[in-house]
């Protein structure tokens, strides 16, 4: 039985581009940011990182370049779902070549296949690697819900160990508590749900806020953890809106201009991503500089 990857808050880190490639230089950067500033995983090349808009070669080659530099300071989770099951089997075994830590496997998208369909395509994708793989779970994404039913019979895998789960659905989140309890370890996929998550068993989180505030996220969860509840919630509550905002547009748009905005030189976004429409680059703005920081562009 593999054990759960990390505890905590792990980074959904974007991808740096400039002129139209991987800015590696400003990648290795942010993540020594992440390791200096308590992030408790990296998350590679999932749908924050632009994962999407990536040939096979060059999403390998983002991982292996984070696990190099990371050296195994922190957990490294790489992202490898496809909606071809065969397809997510080859990028399951070439990222658990490369060294990772664990596999962040989203559900088939656009397919929108069946619970059965569902519970087949990660088996053969288990079957395949020895290492740890957090199922990814984003009805809004990608048209399909895992259901805690089926989440509970692919916890029979020994390599199935984790679930992002995302569907926004608190109920849902209880539900899969209530039915798998230490059998799967919950990450909450929703930044405004941190807490909530950890309330009912979770894990951690796999955040799109913590590219901008890694120390705070990591203190969200390492609050709770040490049973300082009202700092937890302090803290959740504190980045309510700036959270929205960083979802006023589809991720990862507002995400990359927020830290263009501060100062980081993340670079462009690639298409079908695009540039954020004025007023909500203003709203954006205003939520970053409400919470203390430093617009520099």
């Amino acid at each position: 039985m593999c054990t759960i990857p990390f505890t905590g808050s792990g980074v959904a880190i974007i991808t740096p581009f400039r002129d139209g490639k991987i800015n590696f230089d400003k990648l290795g950067e942010l993540l020594e940011m992440h390791v200096a500033n308590s992030t408790d995983a990296i998350v590679i090349c999932g749908t924050t990182g632009e994962a999407s808009a990536m040939p096979d070669s060059e999403h390998l080659e983002a991982i292996a370049y984070t696990v190099d530099k990371i050296k195994g300071r922190i957990p490294v989770i790489a992202g490898a779902g496809s909606n071809d099951t065969q397809h997510g089997v080859k990028l399951s075994m070439e990222a658990e070549k490369l060294g990772v830590d664990g596999l962040l496997s989203v559900t088939p998208y656009y397919n929108k296949t069946t619970q059965k369909g569902l519970y087949l395509h990660y088996m053969e994708i288990a079957k395949h690697v020895n290492i740890p793989i957090i199922l990814y779970n984003v009805p809004s994404r990608t048209g399909v819900n895992i259901q805690p039913e089926t989440l509970l019979k692919l916890s029979e895998a020994d390599t199935i160990v984790g679930i992002k789960e995302a569907s926004g659905n608190m109920s849902q989140a209880t539900k899969i508590a209530a039915l798998l309890g230490d059998r799967i370890a919950m990450y909450s996929g929703d930044d405004d749900m941190i807490l909530p998550v950890l309330s009912v068993g979770g894990k951690g989180v796999i955040s799109v806020l913590a590219n901008i505030l890694p120390q705070e996220t990591h203190d969200i969860c390492e609050n709770f953890f040490a049973g300082n509840l009202e700092e937890a919630r302090k803290l959740q509550l504190k980045y309510y809106d700036l959270v929205k905002a960083l979802f006023i547009e589809v991720n990862p748009i507002p995400v990359k201009e927020a830290m263009n905005l501060l100062g980081y030189e993340v670079g462009e976004l690639r298409l079908p991503l695009c540039a954020m429409e004025d007023k909500n680059r203003e709203k954006l703005r205003y939520e970053l500089e409400r919470v203390g920081l430093t617009i520099k562009k």
